[in-house]
């Protein structure tokens, strides 16, 4: 589990395909990995990914084909989000995230209102009756509360130095993001769909 505090911006720095999906060498630069260990979980723009190999700042991991075709941003090269799991003792500062993406947003705006930018997305439909206003949700591993929903676009209000510490700042129109709903609407939908389900006695013995 991770929280959406960014920790640090790493870089892709190679990219080796594999059989079934791509091995990534990620430099962490000034980034302290020292407690860092093999089987680790390091989460790059949102996805969990497990170490395999670590040389100093310099970390590998195996990504699957299947994660290749539901996320983007681990396929080449590039700047991306980096967060250490959460241990037990660790404060939330912003919600809990699984590392699990939902899916892949498109960026529709992305502009300066006064000190802050407004960054407006459009999720896919299956995803948009998860976001709700004042909820949460993680963009491209970012832990953010939504202001607006309007069908599948939500809006989001991003503070200075939520941008300078994220590479949030590098988004413009047409953009792709990771999107991760927040785990509470999961279990409510879980648990209305269980109920329903159980009143019309369509439950398998």
């Amino acid at each position: 589990m991770f929280s959406g505090i960014v920790a640090a911006i790493g870089r892709i720095v190679e990219v080796a395909p594999l059989e079934q999906g791509v091995r990534l060498t990620t430099d962490a630069g000034d980034w302290d990995v020292s407690d860092v260990a093999l089987g680790d979980s390091i989460a790059h723009n949102g996805v969990c990914l497990t170490v395999i190999a670590k040389e100093g700042a310099r970390m590998q991991f195996d990504v699957s084909a299947e994660s290749l075709a539901c996320t983007v941003g681990l396929g080449a090269p590039g700047e991306v989000n980096l967060e250490k799991a959460l241990r037990l003792a660790d404060r939330i500062g912003g919600h809990l995230v699984s590392g699990h993406v939902d899916g892949v947003g498109e960026v529709l705006k992305f502009a300066p209102i006064g000190e802050s930018h407004e960054l407006v997305i459009r999720a896919p439909r299956a995803l948009a009756g998860y976001i709700a206003r004042k909820g949460s949700i993680a963009v491209d591993g970012v832990s953010l509360t939504v202001n607006r929903i309007e069908g599948t676009d939500f809006s989001i209000n991003l503070i200075p130095h939520t941008v300078a510490v994220t590479t949030l700042k590098r988004l413009s129109p047409g953009a792709k993001v990771n999107l991760e709903v927040d785990l509470i609407a999961r279990h409510v939908e879980r648990m209305l769909a269980w109920e329903k389900e159980s009143q019309t006695g369509e439950l398998q013995a």
